[in-house]
């Protein structure tokens, strides 16, 4: 079984852990009801995917 031959340093973890952090969501918009989404993905608001109805959106 393979082992570490010293240990890590605090400041070689800690930079280490530095790049462990969450990305802002990328946003666009809807070229139908023009509210925010995520792309590549259906709108959540009109059904709408790529130009054509792929989901029924109820009234509510």
């Amino acid at each position: 079984m393979a082992v570490p031959k010293r240990k890590w340093s605090k400041r070689r973890s800690r930079t280490s852990r530095a790049n462990e952090k969450l990305d802002r969501l990328n946003l666009s918009e809807c070229p139908q009801c023009h509210e925010l989404k995520l792309p590549h993905v259906v709108c959540k608001n009109c059904g709408y995917y790529k130009g054509k109805e792929v989901v029924t959106v109820s009234e509510e």
